[in-house]
């Protein structure tokens, strides 16, 4: 059974709720980093400097959370946005060029979903005027709200209509990049919460699966292992057949 090999780009943060997703749903996680030497090898994943990274050996990326994008990438000045870190633009929208140029798998989280939509020329909202709906202060749990799925759309076939997912977040895409659709929308206030590309096997979602599955799993969401699942699929691998059996490999 193949198991694909997932890129996953970031700057000296804990990576283990997204490595321990992308294991317990049938993928190897590899942590690139321009930083290694600042980084602890966690379970079931494994670093590498990005002097090392070449995109035929990987099978997939996934973009993670984070800080906000500098705005001047979207031509805009600063009006909102923090946290901003130009190293992890660079490693990010470096490495997203050489998959979308390769035709390769990507799933972008929240921050990965906003360099998704940056990458293909679109601007963001640098902060939400309901920003209290969505973001969340450090330390404290993430908010929940309903969404709608487009009919036919690959999160309507997961987890139908409309559905509710955490949130923590407080920006937002305000136009598509070129290529890109929206998904779903959020139930209160119409902000775009999923998109997806029309000719390459992009998919980005705004909020965080990773934390709605697993040790992490809730009761006023559904699981988002499922999202593991779809890429997986993406990227060619088979996926566990439960949610048992990838709670079981996720355990070994």
């Amino acid at each position: 059974m193949k198991r694909p090999r997932i890129a996953v780009p970031e700057i000296d943060q804990d990576m283990t709720n997204y490595t321990r997703a992308l294991f317990a749903a049938g993928m190897d996680p590899v942590v690139i980093s321009v930083q290694v030497e600042q980084l602890k090898l966690r379970v079931h994943q494994e670093y590498l400097d990005y002097s090392e990274f070449h995109v035929e050996s990987y099978d997939g990326l996934l973009i993670p959370g984070g800080g906000d994008i500098n705005p001047a990438r979207y031509g805009q000045k600063l009006n909102g946005s923090f946290m901003i870190l130009d190293a992890l633009d660079d490693l990010q929208f470096d490495i997203l060029d050489a998959f979308v140029k390769a035709q390769k798998p990507v799933l972008g989280i929240c921050r990965g979903h906003q360099v998704i939509n940056v990458y293909f020329g679109g601007t963001m909202i640098q902060h939400l005027p309901t920003a209290f709906r969505h973001s969340r202060k450090c330390n404290e749990a993430d908010k929940v709200h309903a969404c709608h799925a487009q009919k036919g759309s690959w999160l309507c076939s997961l987890f139908g209509n409309s559905f509710f997912h955490n949130s923590a977040h407080h920006q937002s895409i305000l136009r598509c990049g070129e290529g890109l659709v929206v998904d779903s929308r959020c139930s209160d206030d119409d902000v775009i919460e999923a998109v997806h590309h029309v000719a390459l096997p992009i998919y980005g979602v705004q909020w965080h699966p990773e934390r709605m599955c697993l040790e992490h799993e809730r009761d006023d969401t559904v699981n988002g292992l499922p999202v593991f699942y779809f890429f997986c699929r993406l990227c060619g691998g088979s996926p566990p057949e439960s949610l048992q059996e990838a709670i079981h490999h996720y355990s070994i």
